[in-house]
């Protein structure tokens, strides 16, 4: 693996308090809320070398088939990048995690056949320089797999999400945004849609500004004009 110096410091991001809980709040998810199925399906098929933007405490590297050669897992939190570490020793194919944040990736253009943001783009600074980023680390044709939380359908609960993303949500929750349109910023990075499908976490139950999620594949066209 070829990695290259970028601007930002190691810990751009650092959230203690966060991490502490997002480690056990996503590990019950996994286990309880049916989360784990939700990653199989989004990793199933990929193949070649995979780079994963903010890969948290590692929940998906148990999940990664095996025709994947390698993946480069980035991770700015401290905290979450040395569970990343242990899940990774843990994984079935080689993982290597690393320091790094979207908006800056410390690798080669063109280096990859995939990508992978799960549960991560609501919480970057920058977004359209995040997608800018991954769109110029795939090489021609590489897919961009994406598991995130979206602004809702209904009215009510996305205006919930505008409040939420204006006060509190933000500071409790890592930086996250629940209102941002990832469908929107991917396609407006350049990047092809293809299938994908809305989700609600948890399935049934009362809603929170994160529940609705959407989960699909986006792939880099193999000339700026989509020919």
């Amino acid at each position: 693996m070829q990695l290259r110096s970028r601007k930002l410091p190691r810990d751009a991001v650092h959230h203690p308090v966060f991490a502490r809980f997002y480690a056990r709040f996503s590990v019950a998810a996994d286990l309880r809320g049916g989360v784990a199925a939700y990653r199989e399906e989004l990793l199933s098929g990929l193949s070649g070398r995979v780079i994963e933007v903010g890969a948290g405490n590692g929940l998906n590297f148990a999940h990664y088939p095996g025709a994947v050669s390698e993946v480069v897992a980035l991770e700015p939190e401290r905290s979450l990048r040395q569970l990343a570490v242990r899940a990774a020793l843990r994984a079935e194919v080689p993982v290597d995690v690393v320091p790094g944040a979207a908006e800056a990736l410390p690798v080669k253009s063109e280096a990859f056949d995939g990508a992978v943001a799960s549960l991560v783009l609501c919480t970057v600074r920058d977004l359209p320089r995040a997608l800018a980023e991954i769109k110029r680390v795939l090489r021609p044709g590489g897919e961009l797999r994406f598991f995130e939380h979206g602004l809702a359908p209904g009215r009510a609960l996305a205006m919930a999400q505008r409040v939420a993303d204006r006060t509190l949500w933000p500071l409790l929750f890592g930086g996250c945004h629940t209102a941002r349109d990832p469908l929107a910023a991917i396609e407006a990075a350049g990047f092809e849609l293809g299938t994908y499908r809305r989700l609600r976490i948890p399935e049934s139950g009362l809603q929170a500004p994160s529940s609705p999620c959407v989960l699909g594949v986006a792939r880099k066209p193999f000339t700026e004009d989509g020919a």
